[in-house]
């Protein structure tokens, strides 16, 4: 997919539900019952109208992620909320289907980086002049039309293929300042070691989540008050601890054992202990294979004493592999607990959509194994360091930087795979650029006369 395409459903994800009054099809303003003007459709395209305001709404939003439209944004946006309407129209008729838990978790996401961004909830809330929850409220909409759309483009390119005699023939004769440029990556090996919760922190932790049992089960609040005022699972506690429908390989073994096993609504599971914490689960659901529950999250805290044996006990570990006792692999292999990398001799794997690889851009790596692996040398060990883990968890480590490839001009015996990937994505968009012209041909379109000498990416919206 284009960066073009990947930054529209970006922006799209912020936009807001504009209440649309009731006009007929060529009408070029909207007006309140009294006959005052409060906004104006610019285009229409089949029976979607496209106001004015959606268009000022996502310039603003543009504004405010830096973002740079194609030509002038006065013709390019009003077009590509047309190119999305178009693709959503689609989804409908081939029924692509979103989950209420994939809207939830991406209006989440969305709102911690926002709130990241601005400050804190208050100024988020302040800014829009709304409660968080309303703003919540506004985006799940315009996020599941979002993954309506991307979804859409998957299904319409999800065929198409390129063979290395292609990708060969596409930069055989490409100038040499034409090349892309390949930025520097890494291959990174790892060991870790887990620091020590003390007894009297997991009792304490399973005395939190006892107390919220009894709580619950005498009336005194609900399973999901608690799991939004305590649970430490951020994707789940402002849904009040809710999963949606979720098939038994896709949960920690643990707790898929005692949520799978659970038969009646009512009652709250025993405390569960998973890679991610202590947990209690409550049934809301079955269907088929797949189990739909709530659940609250408590992570016990690790002391700075349990935090520095740790590091101690790494740096004696570095200590031997620079003596030359055992080598690095060895250490990964046997000592390490993150069992992610351990059968891997510690080398850690980068999972993208083009498949699974060693190689690391220095931006994609954890920021903690970046900032050990940014001094080291081909062959050198990092001190012992913090960082948490993809599960949340508080780990220490030591790193070895097995192989730096610096950053340089693509070739097609170093860089295959870039270059691939380079070729598909330009097929792809090709596809779907064709796609969207010969939809326009087909789909009622009347645009406001003064947009109609705009130069757009695509042609056939002037007729």
């Amino acid at each position: 997919m284009s960066k073009r395409i990947f930054v529209l459903l970006v922006i799209l994800v912020s936009l807001f539900s504009f209440a649309k009054a009731q006009q007929p099809k060529d009408s070029t303003v909207v007006t309140t019952p009294t006959g005052t003007t409060v906004d104006e459709v610019i285009w229409v395209v089949g029976d979607e109208a496209i106001l004015l305001s959606d268009v000022e709404a996502m310039r603003i939003q543009g504004q405010q992620e830096g973002l740079r439209w194609h030509g002038n944004p006065d013709c390019s946006i009003p077009e590509q909320i047309a190119v999305q309407k178009l693709y959503l129209n689609q989804a409908i008729i081939d029924s692509v289907e979103v989950t209420d838990s994939e809207i939830a978790q991406g209006v989440e996401q969305y709102l911690e980086n926002m709130i990241s961004m601005i400050g804190s909830r208050e100024k988020l809330e302040e800014y829009h002049k709304k409660s968080l929850s309303q703003i919540r409220a506004d985006l799940r909409e315009s996020y599941r039309e979002r993954q309506m759309v991307q979804g859409m483009q998957q299904k319409l390119v999800k065929d198409i293929t390129v063979s290395p005699a292609e990708v060969r023939r596409y930069f055989k004769d490409m100038p040499q300042d034409s090349l892309p440029f390949v930025p520097t990556e890494v291959e990174v090996q790892i060991i870790t070691q887990q620091p020590k919760v003390e007894q009297e922190e997991i009792n304490r932790v399973k005395e939190e989540l006892r107390d919220y049992t009894d709580r619950i089960n005498k009336g005194e609040s609900s399973f999901q008050t608690l799991a939004r005022l305590y649970s430490e699972d951020p994707g789940t506690a402002r849904r009040g601890g809710e999963l949606d429908y979720t098939g038994r390989g896709m949960l920690d073994p643990a707790f898929a054992n005692v949520a799978f096993g659970l038969t009646d609504p009512k009652r709250v599971s025993k405390i569960v202990e998973s890679e991610f914490g202590f947990h209690i689960i409550q049934l809301i659901d079955k269907r088929g294979d797949k189990i739909k529950v709530r659940h609250i999250l408590r992570k016990p805290v690790v002391s700075d004493e349990a935090i520095n044996k740790a590091l101690a006990r790494l740096d004696s570990i570095r200590t031997d592999i620079v003596d030359g006792k055992f080598p690095f692999e060895a250490g990964a292999s046997i000592i390490s607990d993150d069992k992610d990398t351990r059968n891997n001799q510690g080398l850690m794997a980068n999972v993208t959509q083009e498949g699974r690889t060693s190689r690391f851009k220095m931006a994609d790596l954890p920021s903690e194994v970046a900032r050990a692996v940014d001094t080291l040398s081909v062959g050198g060990i990092s001190k012992p360091f913090t960082m948490i883990n993809e599960r949340g968890k508080t780990v220490c480590a030591i790193v070895k930087l097995k192989s730096r490839i610096d950053g340089h001009k693509a070739t097609i015996t170093e860089d295959f795979q870039i270059l691939k990937n380079l070729v598909l994505a330009k097929r792809r968009n090709q596809v779907l650029h064709d796609w969207v012209v010969k939809r326009i041909k087909s789909t009622y379109v009347r645009i406001n006369e003064r947009y109609r000498d705009c130069d757009f990416e695509y042609e056939g919206w002037v007729r």
